[in-house]
């Protein structure tokens, strides 16, 4: 079994790197490319860039910038926000982005889906679910829009169909949980990793290192993704972008179900 990835997220608003919490009260933390520049000297499985207004603004990514970050990123790179098209995805993939994120495509235009995983490979396409537990009982649903929009639609059903029409690959958010650094939502994770047969990563509330060995413990996934982890430092939240060292990724899953020490990264 090979490592799971763990993936920095970075989420841009206004062409700066903000990080939120709880989808609210943002806090600037930089610039983008500095910010890859770091990730790659520290050498990071994978990097995921959001634009989380772009959608919300109704237009169209920012393929300068796009354009910028694919030429710095040395690692696998997954951009989402502002994609309704195929033609604005394969201009994307173009500039030397890896990976498509989707969102409230999925719902507004599902063939998008269906066409890109046909026309690059399914493993360039990846779902992203943001979703929200309902406030009586312990039921969720899928929000759009940096959880303006309730689709109403259980974060199951969404990955099933998502699944359905092509999706490689599933990140699932968690908003209740996002910039909180209290952990991941296990339970949540949980009803969506034994649904579906695509990889899963999880995102939302990662603290620390622990909290990503308990997350890869229980649910054997292929990525763990995190904001606030990477960027901030103590309890005051000083900006200070980190990563785990090889040796210090080895001791995250050495010993868990599924992971020995012959392993390779």
């Amino acid at each position: 079994m090979l490592y799971p990835r763990i993936v920095p997220v970075l989420l841009v608003r206004d062409k700066g790197l903000v990080k939120t919490v709880k989808f609210k009260d943002q806090k600037y933390v930089g610039d983008p490319i500095n910010a890859v520049r770091i990730f790659n000297e520290k050498e990071a499985d994978e990097i995921v860039v959001l634009d989380i207004d772009a959608t919300v603004e109704n237009r169209a990514p920012d393929y300068r910038m796009i354009e910028n970050l694919a030429l710095e990123c040395r690692m696998p790179l997954c951009y989402g926000g502002g994609i309704k098209t195929a033609k604005q995805a394969m201009r994307i993939l173009g500039l030397g982005v890896e990976k498509i994120a989707l969102s409230s495509a999925v719902l507004d235009n599902p063939h998008l889906v269906a066409e890109l995983s046909e026309q690059v490979g399914s493993q360039s396409v990846v779902v992203v679910l943001d979703v929200k537990k309902k406030f009586f009982g312990n039921k969720y649903e899928c929000f759009t829009h940096n959880a303006k929009n309730n689709t109403k639609i259980s974060p199951v059903e969404f990955a099933k169909h998502a699944e359905k029409l092509g999706a490689g690959e599933l990140v699932i958010n968690s908003i209740d949980n996002d910039g909180t650094m209290k952990g991941y939502d296990l339970d949540l994770i949980q009803k969506i990793n034994g649904e579906v047969s695509v990889p899963v990563t999880a995102l939302g509330g990662a603290g620390s290192y622990n909290n990503i060995s308990e997350l890869i413990s229980r649910e054997q996934l292929i990525g763990a993704a995190a904001g606030s982890l990477f960027v901030f430092k103590g309890k005051y939240k000083a900006v200070l972008i980190s990563y785990p060292t090889a040796d210090e990724k080895k001791k995250l899953f050495t010993g868990l179900p599924g992971f020995n020490e012959k392993l390779q990264l």
